[in-house]
């Protein structure tokens, strides 16, 4: 693992998050929005949605109704729209408005899973609690034989195994990059593979 993790790094120096965000509110929406959607897609609904609710006050003023249009074009929009609402509530309710900094206060909030949260604390606090698991690190984990399992939070124990807690979100974000840029989902480049030699899939 320490060598893929190096190449990784070797080929993605930069890599980090590329959701646009300036508040751990912001994240935690954003992350949210995500869900089954192209981060660049969210990033083009966030500056309108968040100019009209800066903060979870805002959001949780209204009803689901209010926040629809502006998240429509990210699928799934009723629903991420009524788990924006319903946790903005939450956070009022029990943190002051503020996003807590542990896994235990952000996993009881509407549409926040492992992923969501470890997303928020690795970026938006410097906490590195687990190892996110999106499309693209659950696909190249099997591929790489990191892991043998299809479920995100099994995947997830398998990876932080591997390394340092250190090093758990950028791990993540590697094989992200790396997910988009070479091992896609329906026809991976592996003839142009830096892990080729390393990936059991190859």
């Amino acid at each position: 693992m320490p060598e893929i993790f190096g190449r990784l790094g070797e080929a993605y120096p930069d890599a980090t998050c590329s959701l646009d965000w300036r508040t751990p509110w912001e994240l935690l929406v954003a992350t949210m929005l995500s869900a089954q959607c192209t981060d660049e897609r969210v990033n083009k609904v966030t500056p309108a949605l968040f100019e009209r609710f800066p903060d979870a006050a805002a959001a949780a003023a209204v009803e689901s109704s209010a926040v629809e249009p502006y998240v429509q074009s990210t699928g799934f929009f009723r629903n991420k729209a009524k788990h924006i609402v319903a946790s903005s509530r939450l956070l009022l309710e029990r943190h002051g408005g503020a996003v807590p900094q542990t896994m235990a206060e952000l996993l009881p909030l509407p549409g926040v899973a492992r992923k969501t949260a470890n997303v928020v604390l690795a970026h938006a606090y410097g906490i590195n609690a687990g190892v996110t698991v999106d499309t693209h690190v659950g696909r190249l984990s099997g591929r790489l034989g990191l892991s043998r399992h299809s479920d995100p939070i099994r995947i997830e124990r398998d990876l932080m195994q591997l390394l340092p807690q250190g090093d758990w979100e950028t791990l993540s974000l590697r094989l992200i990059y790396h997910g988009r840029a070479v091992c896609n989902a329906r026809k991976p480049a592996c003839d142009r593979c830096l892990l080729a030699d390393l990936c059991p899939s190859a």
